[in-house]
This record gives structure tokens, sequence and C-alpha cells, in this order.
């Protein structure tokens, strides 16, 4: 294949209330800034399906599943979440999730395949938070592992904010290593543990984030040898996103992805990348900021080709 393989589908971006602190529409302008720069083709775009409950219950309780799926959530829980229940966003929501399953199953043919959704990495086994549903980084992570088609998977967790959920659900999991880079003074307030967490100082730039990055991933890539990473490229670390805390600029985000990458790739470990948190009032500088990912992975893409 000689494009980069890329995962969207046209119910990411549901009808959502206008002015809510979630960009939903982000999705939609990520695909179509993709498509613009012709990064996203229909020789190398792909469409995922919805998958079945039985992969959802890989993660998460099915009564919770149930309940979420008929808008059964108690108030309690929706104030957890954030986001309003409608049939859109569930049918969005699961939909995603095939999404990352499809991103997966391409990084394992090609080495390398995008997603321009997922990172829901808040989601726990019963109960929803911060704007996430279902984890799909645990249902990938639980998935490669129970079918057999992979012995060890490490998450590279690049999101500003902890991955607790991920962490819990995976807590009792050898195989799936958890490792998350988020600013230590932020969201969650009561932080989980994952098998390697990586808190960051406020403030934090480019040149001092990506040495962090590029030592974590010189210990643990050969410590774990994993046979293929999961890659959650947050870009709330960006210095103009509302609920960051840390100072990275655009090149200081590119120069992140493709350091994980290169590390990833030049080890022969497939990576299957998802966008992660992203938070900003204009919604187009926003779907740019995460087509930072999928500009960063064609540049790398071009050279594993060369």
């Amino acid at each position: 294949m000689t494009a980069l393989p890329l995962v969207y589908h046209d119910d990411y971006s549901p009808p959502f209330p206008a002015g809510h602190r979630f960009p939903m529409e982000k999705f939609r302008l990520l695909h179509n800034h993709l498509v613009e720069q012709g990064l996203f083709t229909s020789l190398n775009g792909y469409a995922p399906e919805l998958p079945s409950p039985e992969l959802l219950a890989l993660a998460h309780d099915p009564v919770y599943v149930e309940r979420y799926m008929a808008g059964e959530l108690g108030m309690a829980e929706q104030r957890q979440l954030g986001l309003p229940w409608s049939e859109a966003l569930a049918r969005r929501t699961v939909r995603a999730v095939g999404g990352s399953l499809l991103t997966l199953e391409l990084a394992r043919e090609h080495g390398l395949a995008c997603h321009l959704a997922g990172g829901t990495h808040h989601a726990h086994y019963d109960f929803p938070a911060g704007f996430c549903i279902f984890n799909d980084l645990a249902i990938m992570a639980l998935y490669l592992l129970e079918s057999g088609q992979a012995g060890r998977v490490l998450i590279f967790d690049c999101d500003v904010h902890q991955g607790d959920g991920t962490a819990r659900i995976l807590e009792n999991v050898p195989d799936a290593i958890t490792v998350s880079l988020h600013c230590e003074t932020n969201y969650p307030a009561l932080k989980a543990r994952s098998d390697w967490d990586i808190p960051l100082p406020k403030g934090m730039g480019d040149m001092a984030y990506r040495q962090v990055v590029d030592d974590a991933l010189n210990y643990l890539l050969p410590l774990y040898q994993p046979d293929i990473v999961l890659y959650d490229a947050g870009v709330d670390v960006h210095a103009n996103d509302a609920l960051g805390y840390l100072e990275l600029s655009d090149i200081g985000i590119a120069e992140r992805d493709k350091t994980v990458l290169r590390h990833c790739l030049g080890r022969d470990i497939p990576v299957a990348a998802v966008i992660g948190g992203g938070y900003d009032k204009d919604r187009t500088v926003l779907a740019r900021r995460h087509g930072i990912l999928h500009h960063s992975a064609a540049e790398v893409w071009q050279e594993r080709l060369a």
C-alpha cells in the first residue's frame, strides 16, 4: 500500500447542542481538512462497521452497555459523562469503537494506521466519565490478547489527562502495558495506577516534553518488546488548549508524533494511532491541530517506503 491507511465514518459528528464544551464537529472538520490536503482519499480511506456487543463486553459490563445504548443512565452518570444522550450519539460511540478496531487491523497488516477519532480513555468498566463512554484502547488491547493476535500490547497514552479508565480496566492484565504521560495537576483528580505513570509539570514546553517521550520509549520498548503499540496522540497538550496546562506548539506536537512512530516502526513494531483529546472554541483550528498526527504519520510512512 502506497498511502497511509486512515479510518473515518460520517457518523462521527452527529447533531449536537451548539456551544457544548465537547467539540463534536471536530471529527467532520478533521476529515474535511485531510481530504483538502490530499491525505484522505478513496484509495486509503476506510469506513468501519458497527462492532458487536460481545466486543464491547471485552472491556465493559454488558449491563452497562445495554443501559447506555437504551438511554437509561441516571442523572449522576450523565453529569459524570458530560454528554447529552441521543440515539445518534449512541450509534456514533459504538461506530467509533469499530473504527479503532479497524485501525488496529490495518496497522497489523500494514505496520501503521491512524483513526480520525478514538482515545476514549476515561471510560471505566461499568460507568462513563470525562466525555468517554466505551474505552476503545482497552477493547483493542483485550481483543488482541484474547484472540491470540498479540502476546503483549503497549498503550502509549500522550493525552494531557491520565488514562484512568484504561489503567483500571487493564490493571490485572499483565500483557497489556499501560503508559500514561499526563499533566500531574489535571483531570482526573483521583488518579488510577498505570503500569507506568509519567506525571508532567504544568508549563512543560516542546523540548523538555520530547525528551521525556524519547527517554520513555528508549527504555520501555526494549524492556517489554510489545507486538503492537496503541498510540493515543492527544493534542490537549497544546499551549492553546482549553483543558491542557502544558505548553506544546504545533511543531512540538508534530515532533512528538514523529518521535513515537519512528521509535516503534524502527523496531518493526506496528502502531495503531487514535487522536485523543483536544479542546478549542475555534473548531477549525482544533481540527487542523488533530491533523498534525496524520500529517506526521504520512511523513514517517513515506520514510518507511523510501
